[in-house]
């Protein structure tokens, strides 16, 4: 397959020769993604050169299509082959594909935002409500993971509505014993949970809110967040610098909101992420004090020994902040050297396109989740270790929403 590009103002052509089977068609979905995450906003393709088209290729154009159709942009194809043109009548499609003048999406009104040009990215930040207010909710106790066993006491069962975000270590399942062989890291937002298996399956499970259903979950220990967002800040790295490290974001949004501690979910496109995940259950044999050291560490924890998942749309959820409660100060770790704190985990997914400007949470999880692959959940890490640190994670743009803890409460 042959693919050359060309821009003309807005409209970037892309003109394709060879066959649309199910091989080649992969290679124009990666090239497809590639523009589109570059900022393609009317794309075209030139199909007058393809002598063949399965079903393979129409569910690319269908996807590329709707990505378009969901950051505001067109998508159409020109000039298709008499054999593309017959199978896209045949289909159906050939009307909605291949339209010169596709309806215009009429632009949402935005509420007033502002704009801040910092060294290594540009945030756009949108007011959501100046009486939003976060309440912190801290379960079980965290340093039982490091010297001690857990029992079905130490088990709490957690619902999480739309209303309330969290991570920790928990499992989906009916009791403690149904999951005691696969407790692991977890993140919640918007009525979505997703976790990570501990018992070698390695795939993560996840549960998203439908009618009167609400994710459930066994929970160790966590962090529990609930109340409303007070800002959405949306960031994009600066092209000079290709992509802006957790650390660099992590101030960037508590300057942004002038607090000490903010809850925050985000979805983000990744470079790369860089952090840990359990390998076995914490639930299933009493945890020594030497388990998390050398070389005992390399049996319980899986670090990251290089950037994983890089260009995967990630769930992101927890904590950032300056200084914090002595309460939540033993479950902090620090994200630079510089005293930035932060407790966060992440649910890669296979990547998504996202609508530009002020977009809803619950929307943007729902969507991510709707028919994309989760690759892994992880507890996200400054590694800074002599000679084998791989750095911290690193995001090219994405949306951030926010509010800075107002209340904290353990049980």
């Amino acid at each position: 397959m042959e693919i050359t590009k060309q821009q003309s103002g807005d409209c970037l052509t892309l003109s394709i020769i060879g066959r649309l089977d199910g091989y080649w068609s992969d290679h124009l979905a990666q090239q497809l993604d590639e523009v589109i995450r570059d900022g393609a906003e009317q794309l075209q393709l030139d199909l007058s050169g393809i002598d063949y088209i399965s079903s393979a290729g129409i569910r690319v154009l269908l996807s590329a299509f709707k990505q378009m159709q969901i950051i505001g942009g067109s998508f159409s194809v020109t000039h298709p082959s008499e054999l593309v043109k017959d199978i896209l009548t045949m289909s159906g499609l050939l009307d909605i594909l291949a339209s010169k003048s596709q309806p215009e999406i009429p632009p949402l009104s935005e509420p007033a935002s502002y704009t801040v040009d910092c060294r290594n990215a540009r945030l756009e930040v949108f007011s959501l409500s100046s009486e939003a207010q976060l309440g912190c909710r801290i379960l079980g106790a965290s340093d039982t993971l490091t010297h001690g066993q857990y029992s079905p006491a130490d088990c709490h069962t957690v619902k999480f509505p739309a209303s309330t975000f969290g991570i920790g270590l928990g499992a989906l399942g009916s009791s403690f014993e149904d999951c005691r062989t696969r407790f692991g890291e977890f993140v919640a937002a918007a009525g979505t949970l997703v976790y990570q298996p501990t018992d070698g399956t390695n795939v993560p499970d996840y549960l998203v809110s439908t009618g009167s259903l609400i994710p459930e979950l066994q929970l160790l220990h966590g962090i529990l967040f609930e109340g409303t967002f007070a800002v959405l800040v949306r960031f994009e790295a600066n092209t000079e610098t290709g992509a802006i490290s957790l650390a660099n974001l992590a101030e960037h949004l508590l300057d942004v909101t002038e607090a000490n501690a903010v809850g925050v979910v985000m979805i983000a496109e990744s470079a790369g992420l860089i952090g840990a995940a359990l390998r076995r259950s914490p639930a299933l044999e009493p945890i020594s004090s030497a388990a998390f050291e050398f070389p005992e560490i390399r049996q319980w924890l899986s670090l990251t020994s290089e950037q994983a998942f890089p260009g995967s749309q990630t769930l992101v959820a927890g904590i950032l902040a300056r200084s914090a409660d002595d309460r939540l100060t033993p479950l902090l770790r620090p994200l630079n050297g510089d005293g930035l704190l932060g407790h966060l985990h992440a649910a890669a997914c296979s990547y998504h396109a996202m609508p530009r400007g002020r977009i809803d949470l619950r929307d943007s999880v729902a969507a991510l989740f709707e028919t994309q692959t989760i690759q892994g959940v992880l507890h996200l890490l400054n590694d800074q270790r002599e000679r084998v640190g791989s750095g911290q994670s690193e995001f090219y743009r994405g949306a951030c929403w926010m509010t800075p803890i107002t209340e904290i409460t353990t049980a």
